[in-house]
């Protein structure tokens, strides 16, 4: 693996077209609109015919406007279609009457992104297509990924894209050319085992074993001969020489993760090795030389734990002549819809049959929730939802994060304001992909307004700026 630098994510672009089905008539009165918005309609008049056009075209989003009777009889047909065009989002355009019939509001709910009532008005459905785009474009990019076609991720499926994790990459280049110790820190779940992963195969040891050792979870008294092994007859049970995690991996790199639950007898042992790189078994008299690159992982802060005497100096400086802080999920801006996207990909086999995606609520508020599990959470929380929903969208109460659930401390007035502002931003930001224009677009104000209110709150984006035909700038 080359050390240049990785490349932006390439997809296909996505079209500024609608597949429309449905009658004519109830998108006339906008449809001058919608073309000055630079939106490109193809209309069909049966749902059969829109899987077969998507070989030639790839729109942003879908309309299907039928009445009561149409949607009912349709209704399986309807969703089948849905269920077959896994990146596009499709809006509902009914008559307001319609949704007083139980039928209608279920299949509604069940396989749409959104719905628009008749007569259709042309701001609130650009706003609607605006957002249905986003998410569209979000899918894309997540599936990309998924299928290997996105170089940026091959550093052990590390999936990103924020101003955070860009750091996290940079850092990984630098530290993967040389062989001295590196820490990697950060809290429980955020991917420090993956990072320690990608600094290996950047490295030159990179055709050497990478071997890993958990020393939280093993039992103390087996630490010492799993990390530098055993002669035969060394102690009772000892019925054959064991060669320790270590010498196994010589050529190549020992990842110690959770370094600070080792017991202070091992760690003058381990302090021993990264002195001398050499090593003794236990049991054994023969001093073996080994060559292999340390790399340590802890959620703990190791200085603190030096002060209260659990941890020795001498080893922490040992370990931490390089250091690599990942960031918790939580203060990645954008990320989170895209780990979403990948998370249900990666995972795709698990789901159910008529499960396609995330509803806009669910991705809104996965947004704003404060993941104190990191990534390893969200795993967690999309395989189980994946598993468990019931209609075509994922929604909030499938991942466990109803509204309730997101409540916060008791504030100000003006800090709530701040903080809802603040989530507001980075939820726009997010589901249009770091598109500032498009963002501001969605939260109705100009774009040098979203540009000052970033600036205030501290929100970066690593996407680049695009005016409003989505034309890089």
């Amino acid at each position: 693996m080359s050390a240049e630098e990785v490349p932006p994510v390439q997809t296909r672009p996505i079209q500024r077209s609608i597949l429309y089905a449905g009658s004519r008539a109830a998108i006339g009165g906008v449809l001058d609109s919608l073309e000055a918005a630079g939106w490109n309609l193809i209309f069909f008049s049966r749902v059969e015919e829109i899987l077969p056009s998507l070989d030639k075209v790839q729109p942003a989003a879908g309309i299907l406007a039928f009445d009561e009777k149409d949607l009912l009889h349709r209704s399986q047909e309807i969703l089948h279609m849905i269920a077959q065009t896994q990146h596009l989002r499709w809006i509902a355009l009914t008559p307001k009457e319609s949704l007083a019939h139980l039928g209608v509001r279920q299949l509604i709910g069940n396989g749409f992104y959104d719905y628009h009532t008749t007569p259709a008005d042309a701001g609130r459905l650009l706003v609607i297509l605006g957002h249905a785009a986003g998410m569209a474009e979000i899918a894309q990019e997540a599936a990309y990924i998924a299928d290997g076609e996105v170089t940026q991720h091959s550093e052990e499926e590390m999936v990103g894209s924020s101003v955070q994790m860009q750091r996290i990459y940079q850092d990984i280049r630098k530290v993967a050319g040389t062989d001295a110790p590196v820490l990697v820190t950060g809290e429980s779940g955020t991917g420090k085992e993956l990072a320690a992963h990608a600094i290996h195969e950047r490295s030159s040891r990179r055709n050497g074993p990478f071997v890993a050792v958990n020393c939280g979870a093993l039992p103390a008294s087996l630490i010492q001969s799993e990390l530098f092994g055993h002669e035969k007859g060394s102690f009772t049970g000892a019925h054959e020489r064991k060669i320790g995690r270590i010498e196994s991996a010589h050529g190549g790199t020992l990842f110690l993760d959770e370094i600070g639950d080792l017991p202070l007898e091992l760690q003058v042992n381990l302090l021993r090795f990264l002195q001398d790189q050499s090593i003794h078994r236990i049991g054994g008299r023969e001093e073996i030389r080994v060559d292999v690159r340390i790399l340590a992982a802890t959620h703990v802060n190791l200085e603190d734990a030096v002060r209260a005497g659990s941890f020795r100096q001498d080893l922490y400086y040992r370990l931490n002549v390089l250091q690599v802080k990942m960031p918790p999920l939580r203060e990645r801006d954008g990320d989170i819809p895209l780990l979403a996207q990948y998370v249900f990909r990666r995972f795709a086999d698990e789901r159910g049959q008529r499960v396609r995606g995330f509803s806009e609520e669910a991705m809104q508020i996965m947004s704003a929730y404060a993941w104190p599990g990191n990534i390893r959470e969200m795993i967690n929380r999309v395989r189980r939802a994946m598993v468990m929903c019931e209609k075509i969208l994922i929604t909030a109460g499938d991942l466990g994060l109803e509204r309730r659930k997101n409540s916060r401390a008791s504030v100000s007035l003006g800090e709530a304001r701040d903080q809802a502002e603040c989530d507001a931003i980075k939820s726009a930001l997010a589901q249009n992909m770091g598109c500032v224009t498009r963002a501001a677009e969605q939260l109705r104000i100009s774009r040098v307004s979203l540009y000052r209110l970033m600036e205030k709150h501290h929100i970066g984006t690593t996407a680049q700026k695009m005016d409003s035909g989505g034309r890089k700038t």
